[in-house]
Order: structure tokens, then C-alpha cells, then sequence
């Protein structure tokens, strides 16, 4: 592939992205389409456009740019919850990195490369984009020394950012958990079903009281660890006892019950401790939010959920080695003379210059990037069967997977190119991974370059326009006839997409930095057109509707880690090949700083995302119980985890019921109006709530 070639594919994705940007500035300005690009604020502000003619609405304009660069990150963070402002900050660490890269290798490395061999240069556009890659050095080069202290600049440049990012942000994510009002959640634990039943039967026996249940709803009781947690729900249950409400009906109902602490500290107490000898017998985990909850996979057992993951891994293999067929179909397309060969009939039209750079330069990424659509919806429904009990947890486990498989298929099999026999080939010899990727991965910096542009420029612009909503919108309008703007259709945010499309950018840019640094101005101007666009998204267009607290940044951390990592052993093979024995030896301990400087980052900052830490519970819990905020979070408690709300109107219409047939008080849970976006999933999953103070009984 020369530099016209790309140069081609450069403009197509310049043309489009202008051309749809544009587009969006003007749709977004017409009344009809507030519910697709307005969707937060109609949440929000409850409020409607007014459809005044203006000559203005139809011209293009960059406010909503000038907006998005004037948002702070306390307004994103008030808007969009910690996750949206720690999605921002990887987009912001990246544009940092690369602004380094992109210095240092253009005024370094790109004369180092053009110049590596004595050689009849041919005009700009006419050169191979292997002129500029690292391959063009000839071997013994003395010159190499400038490609290793280009790799130690960004090395330190990328810890050292990652280093101050992970300290801001782990400081954010505390703060963000103590400003915020009373979570339920943080004195919440899902525990075994069928123990806490024999808990709370042996309890109310020992005070001679029944404990009263309901079908996926409260259960109360009083002891001395216990509290009654509501007198409505004895009137909505009726009669319905533990005589009647057996172990038989909790096993069949539901595996996992919510059990509510008078403390923070005590529900991460009894979330952390040791329930049995037997691990798998009884596990109790810190409950998600109340608005977080995946109801339908409350009812797996535990036991199961380990043969579901094997299951999930297994399939998610099965659906990589299917994917080769249009990622082996790609690899034919980038190399023009073995297509020719496989198809004779295809010389002719490929001779015409527009077709071959076409068919070169543009075609194996657009075909590539149709192919990846499947994978998101694919990878949420493994990560659904998987069992995950919370919907951010689903989310991020998604994204994980998307995040492998995309490095695997887009980077890995791309670089191995040729047919499938040939990918696996590659694993006979592990030794020389090294050796093989410094000699492919120069090959196919030209394919990498042009998927940034088609992937990365045309996805922005995609991403702004929001084709599938404004497509439902218009045939919501125009066909059947719906005027009002509703903001029941809204969606969050993306994450386990756009995670893994920045992340992996990232990944290309580290590994190709010092290979094929032509590639970096493009990738800086992706990241640079992301924060805006992001940004804008957030302000406008996705309700946040749960999150994880920041749990994306450490994704993003280990993979920047293994970015780099690999980028120093796919150099340590080039200077191999090279005949460089200095560069070689300078690279080695680099590799070895890398990965000390991880394993400190995970000392020192990673537990702070995997448990809240107990002294700021214990200062939130005094500080709550000063200012007499306690009783508000226990009336609270007794309704936040349910799955169905219960309105007053239907709770005094089962009082009534009562007096007539106690055996009909029980609300039928499918006739109930469904509250939150939560709340609305359907699922057999029986969820029981009680108040015991664990750090009470631990002290007697």
C-alpha cells in the first residue's frame, strides 16, 4: 500500500465524517428529533422544545462542540455518574500519551526510517508506506539506539500518567461514595436463601413469633438481632406464615436473599467473613443497587455458576474461531497479489489505480467493522448466562470480553495473516513470537492505519448521528403517528462498545508507535474528535441508570500495561532482527520496570476499587447517625429492593381484601405496575429483607 492509497482512505473518512457531522448539527436542532439526541434532558427536565420556524435550524453549526469543550468534570461527573467522567478521563490519558508519541516519533524515528537504506526515493505519494516503518532500517543500523529511546520516552511518559491518573481517580471514587446520599446498597449483603430461612424460623421460635413472608417481596421478624421491617407487609401477606411459606417454596422461588445492616461496616463484615466451612455451601457478597439488580439471575445457585462460566468461555472460543472466516476474507483483500492469483478475473478491474487503492485501502476495514457489530450483543448475552447479579456487572463483563476479542481478531489473527492453518501454526513455536510479530507486524501497519480511519473517524460520526433511534423516531412520526416525545426509549451509555473501540486504539497506537509511527496523527485525531463526541453523548443523549463506581479505569490500566509490554517484546524481536545487541540489552530491563511498576499499582491502588474501605464506612456510619440520617436510610431499606413496586393504591386495595379472603391478599406480582427501568424485568426471584447488626452479635 503506497501513501495515495492511504491518502484515499483518508479523504473517504474525512468526506463522511464531515459530511455526517454536519448532518447531526442540523437534525439536532428540529423539534421531532429531541427525543433521539435530547433524551437525558427530557429525563431530566420533563420538558419540550418549542417548534418555531428559523432560517438557523437548517444551517450547520459547532455549538454543541463549543459545549461539550466547556463542560467541566464536575458537571459530567453530577450528570453522567463516575463512570462517564472515568470513560472521559481514558479518553483524556490517550490524547495525552500520543500528543508525547507524536512528537518524539515524527521529528525522531520518521527520517531514521526513510533514510535506513541507501535507496532511489520515489515521490511522497508514490512511496510505500513501508518506507516509513521500521523495516526500511537495514540491519546493524547504528541508528537503532533512536527507536529504543523513543520506547523508554513513551514507557515513562505512559506510567507516569498512569501512576497520577489512578491516584486522581481512586480519590475521586471515594469522594464521589462519601458525598453522595445513603446507597442502599452499602448495607445490603446477598446471601443463601435457605440459610437465612433456618435463621430467621430459629429465631422467631426462640421469641415465640412468626416471621411473616411474602412471595418476591419482605419478610419481617422480631428478635434481639433482628428488627421488624415493616407492619403493611403482614396486611399484604394475610396469614401467610413460615408454616406456609416452607423451605420447599424459598428453593423453588429463589437461591439468594438481600439481607439489610443497621452499618456499613457491618454489612462489609458479614460480606467479607467466612459463612462456612465449606466455601460453596453459603457465600455472601455485598449486594448491588437497588436500580442495579439483575432480577432475572438472582435465582441461580450458586454451584452453578462455575460451570456456567465454563460453558460461556467454551462458546465464546467457538464464536473466535468462526469469526476467522471474514477476518481470513479481510487478509486476502490487503494482499493484491495473491488475489489476483485466487481470482483471475478480477486483474482487469484491479489494474484501474481508484480500484486497487479502493480494494487496498478502504474495503478490508469497512468489511472488518460490519463483522465486529455481532460481537457486543453476542458477548452481553454470554456474560448474561454467565450469572452476573448486578447489571454493571454484566456490563463490564461484556466489555472484557468485547475488549479480548477484538484485540484477538484485529490485532493477533490480522497479524498472522493467510488462512486459518497458518494461525495455528503459530502456537508450534512459541519461542519465536518475538521474531514473528517484529516481522508482521511492519507488514500490516498499513491495514492498521486505515481501520483507525474507518473504525475510528466514521464510528464517531456514526455514534453522533444515532441512525438506529433516529431511524425508530422517523417511523414512530411519520408511520404510526406518535407526536409526543416520550423518554421511556433512553438508553445508558455503551460502555461494553466504546471501552473496548478506545482501548483498543490505544493498543494499536503503543505496539505500532516505534514500527509504524505514521499511524500516530491519525490516532491522535481520533482521540481528539472522541472527547468531544463523548462528551456531547453524556450531556445529551444517555441516562445513567446504574454504574460501577469507576470500575472501567483499572480495565483500562492493565490493558495499557499489556500494551505496553507487548510493544517492548515486539521490539526486543525487531532489534533482534536488526542485529542490534545494545538496543536489545536496553529493552530487557524495561520490560522488567513495567511490569514491577504494575504489580505496584495493584498493591497500592487496586483494592480501593474491589471494596470500599472500612474507615470510610465507619466515618460515613457516625457521621449519618450525628446527623439522624439512620432512621430515614432504615425506612428506606424496606423498600428499596423490591421488584415490583407497590403502590399505596394497590396496598390499601389488599387491606381490604384481607377482611374478605385472607387466602387472596397476596397481589398478584404480574398485575403490578412496574416502577423503574430497574424494576421492570420479569423473573421467579424471591427477595427477602430483614435488619441485623452483625458487629452487635460479633462483640457478644
Amino acid at each position: 500500500m503506497d501513501i495515495s492509497a492511504l491518502l484515499t482512505s483518508a479523504g473517504i473518512n474525512i468526506g463522511v465524517c464531515v459530511v455526517l457531522l454536519s448532518l447531526y448539527s442540523v437534525l439536532r436542532k428540529q423539534p421531532s428529533n429531541v427525543g433521539v439526541y435530547f433524551g437525558r434532558r427530557l429525563v431530566s427536565v420533563c420538558s419540550k422544545r418549542s417548534d418555531p420556524f428559523s432560517f438557523e435550524r437548517f444551517v450547520p453549526s459547532p455549538s454543541w462542540i463549543v459545549k461539550a469543550w466547556e463542560t467541566t468534570e464536575e458537571e459530567i461527573l453530577a450528570i453522567g455518574g463516575m463512570d462517564a467522567a472515568v470513560f472521559l478521563r481514558i479518553v483524556v490519558f490517550s490524547i495525552r500519551i500520543f500528543s508525547v508519541a507524536v512528537v518524539i516519533c515524527f521529528f525522531l524515528l520518521l527520517p531514521v526510517n526513510y533514510h535506513g537504506q541507501e535507496m532511489h526515493h520515489k515521490r511522497i505519494p508514490l512511496e510505500s508506506l513501508e518506507v516509513f516503518t521500521i523495516a526500511n532500517v537495514k540491519e546493524g543500523s547504528k541508528w537503532l539506539w533512536t527507536h529504543c529511546l523513543t520506547l523508554y520516552i513513551i514507557t515513562c511518559s505512559a506510567c507516569i500518567l498512569l501512576y497520577f491518573e489512578y491516584k486522581s481517580i481512586a480519590k475521586m471514587r471515594l469522594k464521589h461514595i462519601t458525598g453522595a446520599p445513603p446507597n442502599p446498597s452499602h448495607f445490603s449483603v446477598l446471601t443463601d436463601a435457605e440459610k437465612m430461612y433456618m435463621i430467621f424460623k430459629a429465631s422467631a421460635h426462640e421469641q415465640n413469633c412468626q416471621p411473616s413472608f411474602m412471595q418476591r417481596g419482605l419478610c419481617g421478624g422480631a428478635t434481639n438481632s433482628l428488627e421488624i421491617v415493616s407492619r403493611e407487609t403482614d396486611n399484604v401477606s394475610g396469614k401467610t406464615g413460615s408454616g406456609d411459606f416452607d423451605l420447599a417454596t424459598i428453593r423453588k422461588e429463589c437461591a439468594a436473599a438481600v439481607v439489610f445492616f443497621k452499618t456499613r461496616y457491618g454489612a462489609v463484615t458479614a460480606a467479607e467473613v467466612l459463612q462456612s466451612s465449606n466455601p460453596m455451601l453459603w457465600v455472601s457478597v455485598l449486594a448491588p443497587e437497588p436500580h442495579d439488580v439483575y432480577w432475572s439471575n438472582l435465582c441461580i445457585p450458586y454451584r452453578q455458576l462455575w460451570i456456567r462460566q465454563i460453558g460461556t468461555l467454551v462458546a465464546a472460543i467457538a464464536f473466535v474461531l468462526v469469526f476467522l472466516i471474514p477476518v481470513t476474507f479481510v487478509q486476502g483483500l490487503t494482499q493484491l497479489d495473491q488475489l489476483q492469483q485466487t481470482f483471475p478475473f478480477l486483474r482487469g478491474l484491479l489494474k484501474k489505480k481508484f480500484m486497487n487503492q479502493l480494494v487496498t485501502g478502504y474495503l478490508p476495514s469497512v468489511i472488518l467493522i460490519l463483522a465486529m457489530y455481532t460481537v457486543p450483543p453476542t458477548m452481553m448475552l454470554f456474560s448474561a448466562l454467565e450469572g452476573s447479579i448486578s447489571r454493571s456487572g454484566r456490563k463490564r463483563s461484556a466489555c472484557c470480553k468485547v475488549l479480548y476479542f477484538t484485540i484477538w481478531n484485529v490485532f493477533f489473527v490480522n497479524v498472522f495473516t493467510g488462512s486459518v492453518i497458518s494461525q495455528l501454526s503459530f502456537f508450534s513455536s512459541v519461542k519465536d513470537i518475538p521474531a514473528q510479530l517484529a516481522k508482521a507486524v511492519p507488514r500490516q501497519a498499513s491495514f492498521f492505519t486505515t481501520y483507525v480511519l474507518t473504525s475510528g473517524w466514521a464510528s464517531l460520526s456514526c455514534e453522533a448521528m444515532q441512525f438506529l433511534a433516529l431511524f425508530c423516531n422517523l417511523v414512530k412520526r411519520f408511520v404510526l403517528r406518535i407526536k409526543d416525545d416520550s423518554s421511556n426509549c433512553t438508553f445508558s451509555f455503551p460502555y461494553h462498545t466504546e471501552v473496548p473501540r478506545v482501548l483498543l486504539f490505544g493498543f494499536l497506537g503503543f505496539t505500532c508507535s516505534i514500527l509504524a509511527p505514521l499511524m500516530l496523527p491519525f490516532l491522535l485525531i481520533y482521540f481528539s474528535l472522541a472527547y468531544l463526541v463523548y462528551k456531547n453523548q453524556i450531556l445529551n443523549v444517555y441516562v445513567p441508570k446504574y454504574e460501577s463506581e469507576g470500575q472501567y479505569w483499572p480495565i483500562a490500566h492493565n490493558t495499557t500495561i499489556f500494551s505496553l509490554v507487548l510493544s517492548q517484546i515486539i521490539a526486543l524481536g525487531v532489534f533482534g532482527i536488526k542485529r542490534s545487541p545494545v538496543a536489545s540489552g536496553f529493552t530487557i530491563p524495561l520490560i522488567i520496570f513495567t511490569l514491577l511498576f504494575h504489580q505496584y499499582c495493584r498493591q497500592r491502588f487496586r483494592p480501593i476499587f474491589k471494596m470500599i474501605p472500612a474507615e470510610v464506612l465507619i466515618e460515613m456510619d457516625q457521621k449519618d447517625e450525628q446527623c439522624g440520617r439512620m432512621e430515614e436510610m432504615y425506612q428506606k431499606l424496606r423498600s428499596a429492593y423490591c421488584q415490583f413496586t407497590i403502590t399505596p393504591h394497590e396496598l390499601l386495595g389488599s387491606e381490604s381484601l384481607n377482611h374478605h379472603d385472607n387466602e387472596k391478599s397476596i397481589p398478584d406480582p404480574e398485575k403490578l405496575n412496574a416502577g423503574n427501568e430497574a424494576n421492570q424485568l420479569n423473573g421467579s426471584s424471591s427477595v427477602v429483607h430483614c435488619n441485623l447488626d452483625i458487629a452487635e452479635t460479633s462483640k457478644k
